[in-house]
């Protein structure tokens, strides 16, 4: 597998040889305090000057290696070019015409310049707080809480159809979520504004092993059984975290609505799930 150096060296030959613009990577291998490991992605992008006729012939990619597979994606004015070799690297290209160098500013938490002889990327401040957490405000706290107990009764829905794809979207991609808004919440009430990452993926780094265990305990969706225990352990776990955030930042939570909604959920499934 080729080192960084060698990646990052094969990266700006390639953008010399093609006459980009400027140069510029973003992603975790910009930010110091993301984990290291081989699978970490090169999320680059080539400022370029003529994008049709760069992108008319693409053998120049040959330059990077042997693929393994690749996907192209179109972003509004940019084309973003998915590449994993066989190596095991994976490079993810964006090609940008120069004067839309604010939109892919604005699509990234932050970056670092590479290459940037004619200066293209002054004008752009980095919006490096994308993936950070502050304390919550009342409203926000009160809107995640609304979500949470609304959304679970789809996944009570999903599971009294035995729709199992239904109602893990639903448990997974939207209550599990606020779960994890609380859990971010509850650390950023002690620690201040902290770096969460893309996807909560540093949240756990703040918490303590047995917190990580009992969200992961969660994530077991192999059955239909397996989905109803783990939704009624996610409404147990966002009751409990909610109240404990609530009571430490004095805000109003709706103990009534909860608990209502743990019943209505406890008794629909009773009825319905086994059917």
């Amino acid at each position: 597998m080729r080192t960084e150096i060698e990646v990052l060296d094969v990266i700006l030959q390639t953008a010399k040889t093609i006459q980009v613009e400027a140069v510029a990577m973003s992603g975790s291998r910009t930010n110091p305090k993301a984990p290291k490991d081989e699978f970490q992605d090169y999320d680059v992008v080539y400022v370029v000057d003529d994008l049709d006729n760069l992108t008319s012939d693409l053998s120049w990619f040959e330059q990077f290696g042997k693929r393994l597979i690749e996907q192209q994606v179109q972003l509004d004015h940019r084309r973003l070019y998915l590449m994993l070799f066989e190596d095991g690297n994976r490079i993810d290209l964006t090609l940008c015409p120069k004067e839309n160098i604010k939109e892919w500013v604005d699509s990234e938490a932050g970056f670092t310049v590479l290459e940037d002889p004619e200066h293209l990327f002054e004008p752009y401040s980095q919006k490096l707080e994308r993936f950070w957490m502050s304390p919550a405000s009342e409203t926000d706290f009160k809107n995640s809480c609304n979500e949470f107990w609304w959304v679970s009764a789809y996944v009570v829905k999903g599971i009294c159809r035995h729709q199992v794809i239904y109602a893990t979207d639903h448990l997974y991609g939207i209550c599990q979520k606020e779960l994890l808004k609380v859990l971010a919440w509850q650390v950023a009430s002690d620690k201040g504004t902290v770096d969460v990452g893309k996807n909560y993926k540093y949240l756990f780094n703040y918490l303590s092993a047995e917190k990580e265990k009992e969200f992961s305990d969660l994530l077991d969706f192999s059955s239909l059984d397996k989905i109803t225990q783990s939704l009624f352990s996610t409404m147990q776990l966002f009751h409990q975290e909610a109240q404990s955030l609530a009571q430490k930042l004095g805000f109003a939570y709706d103990k009534e609505v909860a608990e209502r909604m743990i019943e209505y959920a406890e008794e629909r499934v009773k009825k319905f799930g086994n059917n």
